[in-house]
């Protein structure tokens, strides 16, 4: 069996902002570009929370999560309607005002030229002592407040920033994911999948109903920073398999 690893993963916090996806108006599509980034990077999501834009919910959920994760990312309320209070309620996680940040401000007059109104100018307003986070080939700056990271809702520009995530975040091990399909159903296979689990607990294993699959009836995952650990536990559950039960393999 291999011996799991005894290095400190990285963790982070979700924070997805939005009245309208609670609604059911919009649906989300920032938290899984986020959790397959911060996969590559070798840090485990731990947490995610879909909350109302409301000061004191946003205010309470970064202060508590700032303290809890390495890294925190919120996804929403930032521009310049009258529900963008994510700016607003960052700062005052970490008990620091709000103030027009000169450099944003001149990219949106920039930007607007002409047509920039007072509404567009409330985009550049940060927490006091935030820092801008900007690369290359993605000049408009994330706004980071310590270990914060305030991105925009809109999932065009979300996905565009996670390149600014990659680079400064970082990489260690990146997580591995290995695939094993079978013919048999979950309840054949959960004899076989708790011994394997108890067995490699350096292995984070997972096990879905293919629904739709005539042959492919379960899906089971086995994910690890470790590939070889990764490699082990899939090996020992095929072992497991009775004949024919082993449709395919993946990753």
């Amino acid at each position: 069996m291999t011996e799991p690893t005894t290095a400190r993963v990285r963790t982070a916090c979700a924070i997805i902002v939005g009245s309208e996806i609670l609604s059911g108006k919009i649906d989300d599509r920032n938290l899984g570009a986020l959790a397959r980034t911060l996969r590559k990077l070798g840090v485990r999501l731990d947490r995610a929370v879909t909350i109302l834009d409301d000061r004191a919910t946003i205010e309470r959920e970064v202060r508590e999560a700032s303290a809890r994760f390495d890294w925190v990312f919120t996804s929403g309320g930032v521009g310049p309607t009258h529900d963008d209070v994510t700016i607003e309620a960052v700062a005052r996680a970490f008990d620091e005002a709000v103030v027009v940040h000169d450099e944003i401000d001149a990219m949106i007059r920039k930007a607007y030229g002409e047509r920039v109104r007072d509404a567009h100018l409330l985009m550049a307003r940060v927490p006091r002592g935030a820092r801008l986070v900007r690369s290359a080939d993605v000049p408009w700056p994330a706004v980071v407040m310590r270990n914060v990271w305030v991105l925009p809702g809109v999932p065009e520009i979300f996905q565009l920033k996670m390149r600014l995530v990659e680079a400064e975040v970082g990489a260690t091990a990146a997580f591995h994911s290995l695939s094993v399909f079978s013919s048999l159903d979950e309840g054949h296979l959960k004899p076989m999948i708790d011994e394997v689990v108890a067995s490699h607990p350096a292995v984070d294993i997972g096990s879905y109903p293919q629904w739709t699959e005539p042959v492919r009836k379960t899906k089971l995952t086995f994910d690890a920073q470790d590939r070889a650990a990764c490699e082990a536990a899939r090996e020992a559950f095929v072992a497991l398999l009775p004949e024919g039960a082993l449709v395919a393999l993946e990753g």
